[in-house]
């Protein structure tokens, strides 16, 4: 069976794009706020250029502010205060201010915060005549008292600034461009193995279970074929035992059921209630039988499929001994049969599964019953479960043929009314289990042990 794939949402992004985004959004955060606190430290330490040397214009003309025979005077000429206060790309301000704060020299309304208390001069920010400026205070000490103020507009500074920042981010946003296409070329190179995985797996049949080539690019792509590879082949396991289940099933099951049917023609066309009587055991037995395959079947498949999710557990053997033989005790009294064990004083507890050590009980002492003697003893002597009876036993040559499924004698001679799967399920139960089933003379009477160590280290079948 095949579909058309599903598709991803048309929304969802590449894992190209989510790479690049994970890798260059926290570089480009990184890369701006280096760039921020560079151009920060930049502009702190070009304002204090710019201050200091507004500074040594406020010591200039302070140096040039001396008493008079009535009140202190400025020595400069205007033009001379022009040549001292020159700036090219600036406007500057400045003002000379008595001790009363009434102005001696300079522009009038000039004024800034004065220096804190202990402290000859003071940086500000001011606004004068609607214009924002930079400003410096300084003040002259007593005798002769007085204020220099100087102020100057901040073009310069603005656009220094600005350059600064210009010259920072471009080279490195430029670098940033460059590193998301080589990172781009790189990641989409990377992935180009896991976009040939999608599309050969898009490609395939959903029959097609084989192996899919992996290129071995990187340790995780090469971790991912293998995982895959891995779900293909318990997914082949699975289909194959489906498949081998109902096709034993039609084939099995065809005759007991035909066989059913006559019986109840037979009857249906009969009057006498001896006859009905009779056709109706026999059909009960042909369901019996029927249904005893059907189960049978299903352990077989339950074994083919346990590979892959099989629940290894401590389990005290001696009560699932102890368990089956109460199952078989009433069947095993109609018969005539001695069904007994022994060894179950002691507690024994082994590593296994519930179902499958059931299922390898059920079985043999299934197979003792139908095919054994008179006398039936489950031992169990430490980790080793032995199912031992007293019938004809079965000759070595034929034990590992018996093993094989639908196997009932050597040329098509029939050991009995089974369908040859008891002894398979009990041997691929084994397997699943790590255990090990060996096939012994009981005896030298004669008779058949089956023993099954669950303390081996691997299944084996071995003539005694």
């Amino acid at each position: 069976m095949s579909g058309t794939p599903r598709r991803a949402a048309a929304g969802a992004p590449s894992l190209t794009a989510r790479v690049l985004r994970r890798v260059l959004l926290p570089l480009a955060l990184t890369w701006l706020a280096g760039t921020a606190l560079a151009v920060a430290v930049a502009s702190h330490f070009t304002e204090q250029a710019f201050d200091r040397s507004m500074l040594d214009d406020a010591y200039a003309v302070s140096a040039n502010v001396e008493a008079g025979e009535r009140d202190i005077q400025l020595r400069l000429t205007p033009r001379e205060v022009s040549s001292v206060l020159f700036d090219q790309s600036e406007v500057i301000y400045f003002a000379v201010l008595r001790q009363d704060g009434s102005l001696l020299a300079g522009h009038q309304g000039l004024r800034a915060p004065p220096p804190a208390e202990g402290a000859r001069y003071r940086f500000s920010d001011i606004v004068h005549q609607g214009q924002p400026l930079r400003a410096v205070v300084l003040d002259h000490e007593p005798p002769n008292a007085f204020r220099v103020v100087i102020a100057q507009t901040t073009l310069a500074r603005s656009a220094l600034v600005k350059r600064l920042l210009a010259y920072a981010l471009a080279p490195q946003l430029l670098l940033l461009a460059l590193l998301a296409v080589w990172l781009w070329r790189g990641i989409e190179g990377e992935l180009r193995p896991l976009g040939a995985l999608r599309r050969t797996l898009d490609q395939r049949d959903a029959r097609d279970l084989a192996p899919v080539p992996v290129a071995r690019s990187s340790r995780e792509l090469e971790r991912l074929g293998e995982t895959l590879n891995a779900l293909f082949e318990r997914l082949g396991h699975s289909v194959r035992a489906q498949r081998e289940f109902a096709g034993n099933v039609a084939h099995e099951l065809r005759t007991p059921l035909a066989g059913i049917r006559a019986l109840a023609d037979y009857g249906l066309a009969q009057q006498a209630p001896a006859v009905w009587r009779e056709q109706l055991r026999q059909i009960a037995a042909s369901q019996a039988r029927a249904s005893r395959l059907v189960d049978q079947l299903l352990g077989l498949a339950l074994a083919d499929e346990g590979r892959t999710g099989l629940q290894i557990e401590p389990l005290r053997l001696d009560l699932l001994v102890e368990q089956a033989v109460l199952r078989h005790l009433a069947r095993a009294d109609a018969q005539g049969v001695d069904l007994g064990a022994l060894g179950l004083e002691a507690p024994v507890t082994v590593q296994a599964n519930a179902a499958l050590v059931e299922g390898i009980l059920d079985n043999l002492i299934d197979n003792a019953l139908r095919y054994g003697g008179r006398t039936i003893t489950i031992a169990l002597a430490g980790r080793t479960l032995a199912v031992i009876d007293d019938g004809p036993g079965i000759a070595p040559e034929l034990q590992r043929a018996l093993m094989q499924r639908w196997a009932q004698g050597p040329e098509g001679v029939k050991l009995g009314q089974g369908a040859g799967l008891g002894l398979p399920i009990v041997a691929r139960y084994a397997a699943l289990l790590n255990a090990e089933l060996r096939f012994e003379k009981a005896g030298d009477a004669g008779g058949l042990r089956v023993s099954v160590n669950f303390g081996a280290p691997a299944v084996q079948a071995s003539a005694g």
